[in-house]
């Protein structure tokens, strides 16, 4: 996997919406932020552009998000918002000067179409905090950012969970958000999950929807290839009249368990304050013991 050049001070950011509109006046705290880093910004066209619940129509973002693409002077693209639209867009993306001059791709939740794009393109990117969270982000979740985007070596340590399945395993970082996985399974941006470490994180859905997706993934032998598993967040699930019967995470768990692979549960990592950078296609050391567990990129 090609890991884009590491920023260093001076270097430019572009803030662009790739799905979601962004009309409110909500950008100063992350600007701030990356000034305090050293960084400079640009913010997209697709900024403040209104198409119904969309920012701007697909051809517009995928302009915006070209432009970005392809000027070898933006070090890395820090999508404000997720919501969906960037799998209607994506298509329209030509990556090929990207692989000229790689660079970071940033964001969560509707990233993931991003993220896993890339990952089949061979190329790393950041799952984490979107500029529109910033302001509400942890501490941990920013400095993990910075830690990411800087290049130093991130890890992270993990209290035990009653949940978690122990034992040890290495392999490149897959993932994202469970529903999009969900959807880009048998298009051309799907993930090869063949001895991988898969990530999984999701909100606002059905318990059932939850077992659905997860079924697929074993139906599509995902689960059957991978080594390991980390489960993020999974934020205020619904359930029907007649209730499942199971949590977001005892269906995960149902789901796996014939399977002799190692899997860490309440991950800092999702639709929640404190969610921690993930450079996803990169290799990691994933650990899961009784006393406490480690996630170490390599």
């Amino acid at each position: 996997m090609t890991t884009p050049p590491i920023l260093q001070k001076g270097d430019t950011i572009a803030i662009l919406a790739t799905a979601r509109k962004n009309l409110d006046d909500n950008l100063k705290p992350a600007i701030d932020l990356l000034h305090s880093w050293g960084l400079e910004v640009v913010i997209g066209n697709t900024i403040g552009l209104d198409e119904n619940q969309l920012a701007g129509t697909d051809e517009q973002r995928a302009a915006d998000f070209q432009k970005q693409l392809d000027n070898p002077n933006i070090k890395g693209i820090w999508c404000v918002k997720g919501g969906y639209g960037t799998v209607r867009m994506v298509d329209l993306l030509d990556f090929t000067k990207f692989k000229q001059s790689p660079k970071w791709i940033i964001g969560f939740s509707d990233v993931t179409v991003l993220h896993n794009h890339l990952n089949t393109l061979g190329y790393k990117s950041i799952h984490g905090i979107m500029p529109v969270t910033t302001a509400r982000a942890s501490k941990e979740a920013v400095e993990s950012l910075k830690i990411a985007l800087f290049g130093n070596q991130l890890s992270y340590q993990i209290a035990p969970d009653p949940m978690n399945r122990m034992g040890t395993a290495t392999g490149e970082l897959v993932g994202g958000n469970l529903s999009i996985l969900y959807s880009l399974l048998g298009s051309q941006s799907a993930i090869d999950c063949t001895d991988k470490i898969l990530f999984i994180e999701d909100l606002d859905e059905y318990l059932y929807h939850i077992d659905r997706m997860m079924i697929n993934l074993k139906r599509n032998g995902c689960l059957e290839s991978i080594k390991g598993i980390i489960v993020g967040s999974m934020s205020d699930m619904k359930d029907n009249d007649i209730p499942w019967g199971k949590n977001a995470v005892q269906i995960i768990e149902d789901v796996t368990k014939t399977y002799n692979i190692p899997v860490l549960y309440s991950f800092p990592a999702g639709h929640i304050r404190d969610n921690r950078a993930l450079i996803l296609g990169s290799k990691v050391t994933l650990n899961v013991a009784e006393n406490s567990s480690s996630v170490v990129f390599e």
